[in-house]
């Protein structure tokens, strides 16, 4: 037989039998549509984390109270973490030193604010002038905070956008006072529009100085300190020389944990990369159940077409070109299935987009290779079975079976 002559005929098997041939792709294409889809979902909470953690600005240094065990950057440590003395003290010392741009002290809570009658709760954020600067923050309307003695804040307030909309609708609100607990504070800013980063939503949130916010708090302990190295080369000293000092100021206990962004960022690649790669085996293995699919509805093939193979053997088919024209059609079962899925999967993908936009669920390129792959390599080897046996098939017996 040709190679024309091998493709003919399993097109003519494939087409011959169409409920047996949609089931073959239904099951290789919700295999390859579960790899493309949950890859998306892996690859993507990846990008998320780190475009979030990307978001809190350039060449940062992070201090957290308390140690970590092990020396090195626990993920949970960082939004969760059990506050130690960490004051503005330290904080302003940490600004003396010299590989250190800026510093910007922390402190988080949550408080009642209202105005005009409108009463909600909110996330308050009590910080510097230097905390837009560290995070790179623009400004809607007005400004940020004052430059001012840490000590001595003035009651003044910065306002998420969504907090801003709901308590002045479409009057302006810069200038206007509003009640953060039991003190008057007047806005004197409106931040852009930036959504959720690290587990605050800096749109339902409203920004005071440090001074305040631990007097609200009743607090002198601060949440995290963001420190700004001068340039990336300094961040590396400029950790060391945070902790080398913070441990002096402690009277030699090293009772800080110290990041930087990159150690963040590489922490949480690669374990949300190797998330991804579980996934992508997990829903793999709904491929090598494709493959037994395959397996077993081709050695049903060669039984319905026992009488076929035998007269194609009389007329001089060779047992290798029978094996090679169920191969064939195995291999082109297996294609149309993998492109059937992998379309089901970027279907599925832009699904999660359309319903979560800032999450980007796209699946990675290695993953829709691998998928595509691993599904035409399954349907061939779990085809080699039939297709040796209709290869061995005595052409005598076939035909008396007629």
């Amino acid at each position: 037989m040709k190679a024309a002559d091998v493709v003919r005929f399993a097109t003519r098997s494939a087409t011959g039998y169409p409920l047996r041939t949609a089931l073959l792709i239904l099951a290789m294409a919700i295999g390859v549509a579960a790899v493309v889809t949950l890859t998306a979902l892996g690859d993507g909470a990846r990008r998320y984390v780190i475009n979030e953690f990307s978001a809190l600005g350039s060449n940062l240094v992070i201090v957290l109270p308390g140690r970590s065990e092990t020396r090195g950057f626990n993920p949970a440590n960082a939004i969760t973490g059990t506050p130690r003395d960490l004051t503005i003290d330290d904080a302003q010392s940490l600004a003396r030193l010299p590989t250190v741009r800026r510093v910007a002290p922390l402190i988080i809570g949550t408080s009642e604010i209202s105005a005009g009658g409108k009463l909600r709760e909110v996330m308050i954020a009590g910080t510097t002038s230097q905390y837009a600067e560290v995070r790179h923050l623009a400004m809607a309307q007005g400004r940020f905070l004052p430059e001012e003695d840490w000590r001595r804040g003035s009651p003044y307030v910065v306002l998420g956008a969504t907090v801003r909309n709901d308590l002045f609708g479409s009057e302006p609100a810069i200038g206007r006072l509003v009640r953060l607990g039991d003190r008057r504070f007047r806005v004197v800013g409106v931040l852009n529009p930036i959504g959720t980063g690290l587990g605050m939503n800096s749109d339902e949130i409203a920004i005071v100085p440090v001074s305040l916010a631990q007097a609200m708090f009743n607090s002198n302990t601060l949440f995290r300190v963001l420190i700004e190295a001068r340039h990336r080369e300094a961040i590396e000293p400029a950790k060391a020389q945070v902790l080398k000092q913070l441990t002096e100021r402690h009277e030699g206990e090293e009772d800080v944990t110290v990041i930087t962004q990159d150690a963040v960022l590489a922490t949480f690649d690669r374990l949300l990369g190797a998330l991804t790669f579980g996934v992508a085996g997990i829903a793999a293995i709904s491929l090598a159940v494709a493959g037994i699919l395959v397996m077993n509805v081709m050695l049903v093939a060669v039984t319905q077409r026992t009488s076929e193979i035998g007269l194609l053997k009389a007329l001089g088919a060779t047992g290798g070109a029978i094996r090679n024209a169920f191969l064939a059609e195995a291999a082109m079962l297996s294609l149309a299935g993998a492109v059937v899925g992998y379309g089901l999967g970027q279907l599925g993908s832009a699904l999660i987009r359309q319903l979560y936009p800032t999450f980007p669920a796209y699946p990675p390129a290695w993953a829709v290779m691998a998928g595509l792959g691993t599904a035409l390599v399954t349907g061939i080897l779990f085809g080699v079975m039939p297709a040796r046996r209709a290869a061995r098939m005595d052409p005598v017996q076939a035909l008396a079976k007629r």
